[in-house]
């Protein structure tokens, strides 16, 4: 069985070979990367990440309204709950026409 001594020595050990190989491999990806860079013509402006543009969502003007509460629906999507309730009371989709 260790002693604390002991592991607390294995660990300061296991943390040096873990920094060792760290760097080592850290120069061996940045020697790769330098390579193929070299290779394909690349700068550091052209591994720069590219965002898309935004695309606009413009809004749509409400066609119907609730007078009672006040909602909207565009027309668009699904109808909203409160438009079902009221066409299936009997109502028709035009009576609430803005």
């Amino acid at each position: 069985m260790s002693n604390l001594k002991d592991l607390l020595a294995q660990r300061a050990a296991l943390d040096e070979q873990i920094n060792q190989t760290k760097d080592r491999e850290r120069s061996e990806a940045i020697s790769k990367v330098k390579t193929l860079m070299s290779e394909y013509g690349l700068s550091v402006a052209d591994l720069s990440v590219r965002t898309p543009k935004p695309v606009k969502v413009s809004k749509v003007a409400a066609k119907y309204r609730n007078q009672a509460t006040g909602e909207t629906w565009s027309g668009r999507g699904l109808q909203p709950k409160w438009l079902k309730a009221a066409v299936a009371g009997g109502a028709k989709v035009t009576d609430f026409s803005v």
